[in-house]
């Protein structure tokens, strides 16, 4: 009997945080909110995707909390607000970072058997510190997704750009799951390695774009 859909994303404190998050982001310019609500709704997209076969084998989560929100937001927000400082690369390279994270994370696993990236052996799905594939090709595609986003709303984008932001943001996100081989021996957590994946894509974003 299949289970109905929960289409919670955040529970309560998690959805305060995001939009207080998302106010800050706003005060530094319209297009770094846009492309939070772009990563936002992709987010949506690719974490109902699928849903059911995710909760067949035990990896669906319906609901995120504050600590999933700080963890994945904190640095972009940061960007956003030394932004006149720093440029537009580190704000858009940590958001490329968490969106390709996302992606390899949410459709990773509806595609073919975890490679452990410690030794290479097939492990199950939900694996902290394994890839799929199909994960990989996602985790691109995800951070090139945010680049066409940054095309239409940043003047004087070129291809390149585009492109760039795809590899910065598949950058971070292997470092997310190179950083999950120790979440998987006990050192850190699932904050912990998403906060280093924004963190890799935000040095990334200011040293290419």
């Amino acid at each position: 009997m299949a289970h109905k859909a929960n289409i919670a994303l955040l529970d309560w404190a998690g959805l305060v945080l995001a939009v207080a998050m998302g106010v800050v982001v706003a005060l530094f310019g319209t297009d770094f909110l846009f492309l939070l609500l772009v990563f936002l709704a992709l987010s949506v997209i690719v974490t109902r995707y699928g849903h059911e076969q995710k909760r067949e084998v035990g990896v669906y989560e319906h609901e995120r909390s504050w600590e999933n929100v700080l963890a994945n937001g904190f640095v972009p927000m940061l960007c956003a607000v030394l932004s006149p400082q720093i440029g537009w690369g580190p704000y858009v390279g940590s958001l490329a970072a968490i969106t390709a994270d996302k992606f390899a994370s949410e459709l990773g696993v509806l595609g073919g058997e975890p490679i452990y990236l410690l030794n290479f052996k097939k492990v199950k799905r939900g694996t902290n510190g394994a890839v799929t594939p199909f994960g990989l090709l996602m985790s691109f595609d995800g951070a090139l997704l945010i680049g066409i986003a940054v095309y239409l709303f940043i003047p004087g984008i070129t291809l390149w750009k585009i492109v760039a932001i795809g590899f910065v943001g598949f950058g971070g996100s292997m470092a997310d799951s190179i950083v999950g081989v120790l979440e998987e021996r006990g050192i850190g957590n699932k904050a912990t390695t998403n906060a280093i994946c924004s963190i890799f894509g935000a040095v990334a974003g200011f040293a290419f774009l």
